[in-house]
């Protein structure tokens, strides 16, 4: 499959300024569409099913209970993401393309084996005033979307953003449509349009995949072999996960921020809004940093190594190292221009946009912070993003690592201190894992050619 770096490359080498906004805007659409879509896709299942479904709490009842399955499912494939990905990339440049989809048949029926094991029991014992059907369903879309993501965090990594955004469409397409005429079966009937999307999302991730990395064996599980796994990546994937959520649960079960949904799970009256809302404003944050690191940032950091394989001359050697570090550090820098000028414009228009949506604006405060840490999310990302192209596995552990505990720790404090510190937490230990990271990735590139010599 072309990945979408060849597409980008292409459209930047027209060199006129509409050239330039094609490829910010289709790279914006290709890395957000996916989450944008589910966000609108999961407020019109509400919308549309508030003047059918009695009592409306019940719609509540459902986008509580999809909110928690999406969390729990991305946190528990953490595990398996970033350690897969990196099984696949090793394969394809081993050309060993034919073990692709044997061993992403062993992952899957991993996952489907675990996540069943843990949700079946856990939807049946803990939601006992719910029906069957509904606590059967539960588990299903757990597995289901637990399979999802690691379809597409494997296409992603094979650069199949636009197979994601068309099979995501398709999706909750579906959902929104099965959900406009399953309501009068109130939460089952909502809860089962949800699972038939995510079954065909996932069958049409499967089908590109089949499609385009044939084999003439079904399943395989060479990515458990020793020496093709790698641990740190293991827990890097469970803790960049756990960070992005562990704030939600800490104001969900706080007992000043959090209420009852629906049997043990909780949402936050007070939280949860902005942070959807918020996340609509890092889309040209993720268009930046799709096309900066797709195109620039590759293109240097492949004449580096290729120099290094090839036996470059050490002045040539060097030459593209300054090039390389020169374009993560622009890179990084538009990101932060771009998610400021967003950051600025939600400030200007929130107060507007919240009167026509009609939305209180006791929102205001918590949505501006949120952007700013949503920004930072971005930026985060970018900085991972260039560990991993630099195979600097112990660093992303740490920083990861370090993101999820001070999420957590400056979360509780952020509730201690009161309302007006609320997000506080979430903004303010990404800024000191971006400060940490550009630290230490500064002295990376000082030592990168005595490592990429003496170390490998």
């Amino acid at each position: 499959m072309a990945g979408i770096g060849f597409e980008l490359r292409k459209l930047m080498k027209r060199d006129s300024y509409f050239a330039l906004l094609q490829a910010y805007t289709y790279a914006g659409v290709i890395s957000s569409g996916p989450w944008v879509l589910s966000i609108i896709a999961v407020l019109t299942i509400g919308f549309i099913s508030l003047p059918i479904v009695i009592p409306p709490s019940l719609v509540a009842d459902f986008q509580t209970s999809v909110t928690n399955l999406i969390a729990a499912s991305l946190i528990f494939t953490g595990l398996f993401q970033l350690a897969f990905t990196r099984y696949a990339a090793d394969r394809i440049f081993e050309k060993e393309h034919f073990r692709l989809l044997p061993n992403l048949n062993g992952v899957l029926l991993l996952v489907t084996g675990i996540g069943g094991c843990l949700s079946y029991p856990f939807a049946i014992l803990l939601f006992p005033e719910s029906s069957l059907a509904f606590r059967l369903m539960f588990a299903a879309t757990f597995v289901v979307l637990s399979c999802v993501w690691i379809c597409a965090i494997l296409l992603s990594g094979l650069k199949a953003y636009k197979a994601i955004l068309l099979n995501f469409a398709s999706g909750y397409g579906v959902t929104v449509i099965l959900a406009a005429f399953l309501r009068p079966w109130k939460l089952d009937g909502l809860t089962l349009a949800f699972l038939a999307g995510q079954f065909v999302l996932l069958m049409g991730m499967l089908y590109v995949l089949f499609h385009n990395y044939p084999s003439r064996q079904f399943i395989e599980f060479d990515f458990l072999n020793k020496g093709r796994v790698h641990r740190s990546l293991i827990l890097s994937g469970f803790f960049y996960n756990l960070g992005l959520w562990i704030d939600k649960y800490v104001f969900w079960f706080h007992p000043a921020t959090g209420v009852n949904g629906i049997g043990p799970l909780h949402t936050s009256i007070v939280y949860d809004l902005p942070v959807f809302l918020a996340y609509l404003s890092i889309i040209p944050g993720m268009a930046v940093f799709l096309v900066r690191m797709e195109t620039d940032f590759v293109e240097y950091y492949d004449r580096f190594y290729d120099a290094v394989r090839e036996g470059g001359s050490f002045t040539q050697i060097c030459a593209m190292k300054d090039e390389m570090v020169c374009m993560a550090r622009e890179g990084i820098y538009d990101i932060i221009k771009i998610q400021a000028i967003a950051t600025i414009l939600v400030y200007l228009l929130g107060g507007k946009a919240f009167a026509v949506l009609g939305i209180s604006p006791v929102f205001l405060p918590l949505l501006h912070i949120h952007v700013v840490g949503a920004g930072f999310q971005v930026v985060f990302l970018g900085l991972l993003n260039i560990y991993y192209y630099l195979d600097r596995r112990e660093r992303t552990l740490f920083l990861t690592s370090l993101f999820a505990f001070l999420n957590l720790a400056l979360s509780l404090l952020s509730i201690w201190l009161g309302p007006f510190y609320y997000g506080y937490g979430f903004a303010l230990s990404l800024c000191i894992c971006i400060a940490v990271g550009l630290l230490l990735l500064d002295r990376d590139f000082r030592r990168l050619e005595y490592e990429t010599f003496m170390l490998r």
